[in-house]
């Protein structure tokens, strides 16, 4: 581990956040416009929540993207930032959120974002 680690684990061992390659295509429309497609996807499964598909910037049309004043906390993941999306005459607010400095076991995190799907049009697993 770097020098980061995250402070949650010291009150729950056992709570899991593992994130890995999806072997598959995730793909995000907003306003008929898709706004993200990638094969290079993460998913990351944590205690007590579903599967989240993190797409890598890359992947993403971060030109219709706007950084938020937004922010949460998670003992095991860091601070998160969220990013507001203007797509087809659509915005949705704090659509999807990113953590720029991930704790030391959330590091594969950093420079993907995650979206909420009842914030966008669709988002596409296959």
């Amino acid at each position: 581990m770097g020098d980061n680690p995250a402070p949650g684990y010291a009150k729950k061992p056992d709570h899991v956040v593992a994130t890995q390659p999806f072997q598959g295509r995730v793909s995000v429309n907003l306003g008929g416009e898709c706004i993200a497609d990638s094969a290079n996807a993460l998913v990351m499964r944590e205690t007590g929540h579903g599967d989240v598909y993190y797409v890598p910037e890359a992947d993403i049309r971060m030109d219709l993207a706007t950084l938020t004043d937004a922010s949460s906390y998670c003992p095991f993941k860091g601070k998160a930032s969220y990013f507001s999306f203007a797509a087809g005459g659509k915005t949705s607010e704090n659509a999807a959120w990113s953590y720029a400095a991930p704790y030391d076991e959330a590091a594969a995190l950093k420079n993907h974002l995650a979206f909420y799907t009842q914030r966008v049009d669709s988002v596409s697993v296959e």
